[in-house]
């Protein structure tokens, strides 16, 4: 498949304005309910929302005479990297659902964007990749506002918020996984919605795991609760959105520049907590969003500079 950065590009954007208003549908949900029980049913309306187009995909496969091929991409390694990927996406779900309710919608927008961070880190200790004096220092810069932001604007370890903190790992566990699926899709005749549901029915899974030892009441008892459900089918299916649209992005494009693209996601969900959550801004957020936005794209002007340079033919 030829690469298409321009449609790498515009998947992006889209996932960016799903992106900004997943937190605000993550706290669209009962303020009674059930965090774990909420990120099961949500994973559980993505998985269905996925199967029409796999089951269309299995069919097209079979008239090829392919679906062998995809089969075995399953097996041994790729096998291994669905299994720790899925489990790796099922826990950044359950986290997503209780940092957007304790870190706050906002807060956990911005947090969310320390992805690059992360990406450029995986890039460069597991993939090789050498980066740029100003990609260093970008990065570094983006660090800088992180920790104003997870220490609410003070810069001392005794003012740090915990659960912002905690919503860092959020963006951890997807770059590694990412970094993990953009080989199998570089390599492999499996198609991105082929790997979400096999992501999803694996996040699934390990969740009811979670759940049958650490749950509290029936996780069948949410059926009859339509708030619970109409939050669960609304952000399952947004979800699922991003997630191919994500997946289809990062075939034309390198997963850093993927994320940058997303930069604005923060703006979008702040947008929305204001309108309709009504909340207040903190000065700090919006300190924080401004210079995680300008190392962000820091990276991606000193990224595409080098790329040029190093594509640049010798004299």
């Amino acid at each position: 498949m030829s690469k298409s950065p321009r449609t790498g590009i515009g998947l992006a954007i889209l996932c960016l304005v799903i992106l900004g208003s997943l937190p605000i549908l993550s706290n669209a949900r009962p303020a009674d309910s059930d965090d774990l029980s909420f990120a099961i049913w949500l994973t559980l309306w993505q998985l269905l929302a996925a199967l029409p187009l796999f089951v269309a995909e299995l069919a097209r496969d079979r008239r090829r005479g392919s679906t062998a091929r995809v089969l075995r991409a399953w097996r041994g390694r790729g096998g291994l990297i669905a299994v720790v990927t899925g489990a790796m996406f099922g826990l950044s779900t359950y986290m997503s659902v209780v940092a957007a309710e304790a870190a706050g919608p906002v807060s956990l927008a911005i947090a969310l964007q320390a992805y690059p961070i992360f990406a450029t880190l995986v890039e460069v200790v597991f993939l090789g990749k050498r980066k740029s004096a100003g990609e260093l220092f970008f990065t570094g810069l983006m660090i800088l506002a992180l920790v104003y932001l997870t220490t609410e604007g003070t810069f001392r370890i005794a003012d740090i918020s915990w659960w912002i903190v905690f919503a860092l790992g959020i963006p951890l566990l997807w770059s590694v996984a990412h970094v993990m699926l953009k080989r199998v899709l570089e390599t492999t005749p499996a198609t991105p919605n082929q790997v979400t549901v096999s992501r999803l029915a694996i996040s699934g899974a390990c969740l009811l795991a979670l759940y049958a030892v650490s749950g509290d009441g029936d996780i069948l008892a949410p059926i009859a609760d339509p708030a619970f459900q109409r939050a669960a089918i609304v952000m399952g299916v947004a979800y699922y959105l991003e997630l191919i649209l994500w997946f289809h992005a990062m075939r034309h494009i390198d997963v850093s520049l993927a994320s940058s693209v997303t930069v604005p996601a923060p703006a979008v969900t702040m947008l929305l907590a204001t309108l309709i959550l009504g909340e207040s801004l903190q000065t700090y957020q919006l300190l924080a969003m401004g210079f995680v936005a300008a190392g962000m794209y820091g990276l991606v002007l000193t990224g595409a500079r080098r790329k040029r340079t190093s594509e640049a033919p010798g004299e």
